[in-house]
């Protein structure tokens, strides 16, 4: 679980529902002064929301972009069925942002963290057409490492057998997953309160369902290769959920352009936003055709 400094939205992030062919999610959606060179769909990882980005927006809209940071189907504050997995099998969840993109008015960069970069590249093999580029953050080939594997088993076993509140107790006194971590709290937040809100936001069949994906992705970095869009591999210098080494491989397979970002972990958003903005404005700058607004030459 990342991390955020914060739960409430700066200034200049606007908090509300984006409502979509396939239904309503929450989002936080910040805008640049004057016409943006793009607009940009962020989607979080597993047990993550919006909130994950949050850092993110103000740099981005400095640089010229407008960001919407949504919470997929079933996530915090977005509602879906809390005992029905097949509303969360990853082509549904791919479905579904298509629809959040044509809401926001493609053409649209594309973000996905973690287990949200394996539901972007779905989405992006299902239809590329509504994307300018992808960006995969901390996000690898297949299924994450063996370790982490144990520990999302340890986590669905507990959700057959406890409610989330006992979950989020239990999580509190063992050493959690890479992305269940709640140990360390970052400047900003003074307890466990909003975290713990975040917890219990979740659908219990959205946690089993994407945790077995995460499990079980296949490799299908050759399909996305030949899918004729700019494509950015992010991540920080140390990931225990995929090697960084595979996510180098990775990105040499997709011929993609490759940044790692000093100083942080799995969550180089949380961990080093304004490196992470600059990267990620640096990549879609060189998207833009050279006769666009705004494009440094």
């Amino acid at each position: 679980m990342s991390r955020p400094y914060t739960f409430v939205p700066p200034a200049g992030v606007r908090a509300y529902r984006l409502s979509t062919a396939r239904g309503e999610f929450a989002v936080l959606d910040a805008a640049p002064e004057g016409q943006p060179k793009g607009t940009v769909l962020l989607l979080p990882g597993f047990t993550g929301s919006k909130e994950d980005f949050i850092a993110l927006h103000a740099p981005l809209a400095a640089a010229g972009y407008r960001t919407v940071a949504v919470d997929g189907r079933g996530q915090f504050e977005t509602e879906g069925p809390r005992d029905d997995e097949t509303a969360y099998a990853q082509s549904e969840l791919a479905q579904d942002v298509l629809a959040q993109a044509a809401a926001v008015g493609v053409p649209v960069h594309l973000v996905g963290h973690s287990l949200g970069g394996q539901i972007a590249r779905t989405a992006v093999l299902a239809d590329p057409s509504p994307f300018v580029s992808l960006t995969l953050m901390a996000s690898g080939p297949a299924q994450i490492s063996t370790a982490q594997q144990q520990r999302v088993k340890l986590l669905r076993d507990a959700l057959a057998v406890m409610s989330m509140a006992e979950v989020w107790e239990a999580i509190q006194a063992m050493e959690p997953p890479e992305e269940t971590d709640t140990g360390g709290l970052d400047a900003g937040l003074d307890d466990l309160s909003d975290l713990r809100r975040r917890w219990l936001g979740n659908s219990p069949a959205q946690l089993v369902a994407t945790g077995r994906q995460l499990c079980e992705e296949p490799d299908r970095v050759a399909e996305l290769a030949a899918v004729p869009l700019p494509k950015h591999v992010l991540s920080g210098e140390r990931d225990d959920t995929w090697p960084v080494t595979l996510l180098d491989t990775m990105a040499v397979r997709l011929d993609a352009h490759r940044t790692v970002v000093e100083g942080a972990e799995h969550s180089p958003n949380a961990d080093q936003p304004l490196e992470t903005a600059r990267a990620l404005a640096a990549f879609w700058d060189g998207t833009l055709p050279a006769s666009a607004p705004g494009n440094p030459g």
